[in-house]
């Protein structure tokens, strides 16, 4: 009984009352548990801002007054490519390359190929695939925006997309070729 009444007795003397003394191990567990949330918090906006990051290329084609989405081209799409290619010569361009599927197939027939893509995602993952399939010297890739290209140097041209870019696209090619005429 004096062991208990003495240090009551203490803490009553120096004028605090005994509740309002936290033990050492509740300190140590609030300071664990703020630091915890601290590391959610990081990992929580951390993962919003990569999602943002890798999210906002394919998003914004879809929001552009041509909506011009990423729509991978099919084996049989890019046989009939390779097919119509068969008897031609000169340079190639794939605009709009996407994850450059047809410029790499193009690289592999022996033309010199080069893909135009707004998503740098996609073609930073072509360049890759260029060079995994062992035609990084034939396949080239360029982050642009496909309306400010000019593709008169090219004898071929490979476009997939919506027909309103198709339209623009023909208008485009045919006021270059009559300007050079």
């Amino acid at each position: 009984m004096d062991g208990g009444g003495a240090t009551h007795l203490a803490t009553l003397e120096e004028g605090r009352p005994s509740e309002c003394v936290p033990p050492a191990s509740l300190e140590a567990n609030s300071l664990k548990k703020s630091s915890w949330g601290v590391l959610f918090t990081g990992i929580v906006g951390g993962t919003l801002v990569a999602v943002y990051a890798v999210a906002t290329p394919f998003v914004t084609p879809a929001l552009r007054r041509i909506c011009l989405p990423f729509v991978p081209a099919t084996t049989k799409q890019i046989e009939n490519v390779v097919k119509m290619l068969e008897c031609r010569r000169g340079p190639l361009v794939d605009i709009g390359s996407g994850d450059g599927r047809i410029v790499i197939a193009a690289a592999k027939e022996g033309f010199t190929a080069v893909g135009y893509e707004l998503n740098p995602w996609l073609v930073w993952y072509s360049r890759y695939r260029a060079r995994r399939e062992g035609v990084q010297a034939s396949a080239r890739f360029y982050i642009s925006d496909l309306w400010k290209v000019t593709f008169s140097q090219y004898s071929n041209v490979v476009i997939f997309g919506v027909p309103q870019m198709k339209t623009r696209a023909w208008k485009l090619h045919c006021g270059l070729k009559q300007r050079n005429a």
